[in-house]
């Protein structure tokens, strides 16, 4: 895969890099999002496909990116297709240190070691190369205020950003109410990001038991509904 372009779970945590301060906002969530993430860009590629609420894999092939071909071969290992949220409430924690590590490596940021209270060493990061960053949020900024469909990608983008709880990071404030309603709307504007966003929104919710029905007076996989608000996590930067 190339690197002209970035990966989905790359932008999402290049978006929830506050610049200023080096910390993630959303962290609980964020492990979640980049999970995620990483299905969506899996299907861009064409090694995965949505099968109702489950995921299957229709091409083994690597990608060439060492994070998303770790989760294919997972996801080939299963044998079975599996439910989007079942594969991202399972144990994907860490996945937010994984693409902190990533994103320093391609030189994207660079770690800035400190301490907190004088004592407990901390790490933050700082990125190497704001306009990528100010690229990614004028794409999305882009599709809230034109209001035409974005492109999947950055529909996908939008989905997981709202899942994950950015909207507040983004879009602070009163002022940034209006914007926050139209990040959720685009949700509708791409099936596998909806699907990964409700899924991510479900494991948050504790409602991940129970698959989604289809039929009459029922969402199929995929369609947007209301998230659920009181499962969103708070703002948090660590």
């Amino acid at each position: 895969m190339g690197r002209s372009r970035r990966t989905l779970p790359e932008e999402l945590l290049l978006l929830a890099l506050d610049p200023t301060t080096g910390t993630t906002a959303q962290p609980q969530s964020l492990d979640l999002g980049l999970a995620g993430a990483q299905l969506v860009e899996l299907a861009l590629a064409g090694r995965i496909a949505p099968d109702g609420d489950r995921i299957a894999v229709v091409m083994p092939r690597p990608t060439g990116d060492p994070t998303l071909d770790s989760a294919l071969e997972l996801l080939r290992r299963r044998g079975s297709p599996v439910r989007a949220v079942h594969w991202i409430g399972g144990p994907r924690l860490g996945l937010r240190q994984v693409y902190l590590s990533h994103l320093e490596r391609c030189g994207m940021v660079h770690a800035v070691e400190g301490q907190m209270c004088g004592v407990l060493p901390t790490t933050r990061y700082q990125a190497t190369d704001t306009a990528i960053s100010r690229d990614i949020r004028a794409r999305l900024d882009s599709a809230i205020r034109t209001g035409v469909p974005p492109d999947p990608r950055t529909a996908a983008l939008a989905a997981l950003a709202h899942a994950v709880g950015l909207g507040k990071h983004l879009y602070p404030g009163n002022e940034g109410r209006s914007s926050r309603s139209r990040l959720r709307d685009l949700i509708r504007h791409d099936p596998m990001g909806g699907l990964v966003a409700h899924a991510v929104m479900d494991v948050q919710n504790g409602v991940a038991a129970q698959p989604r029905r289809t039929g009459a007076g029922r969402q199929p996989a995929g369609v947007p509904v209301q998230p659920r608000r009181r499962g969103m996590a708070r703002v948090a930067a660590h």
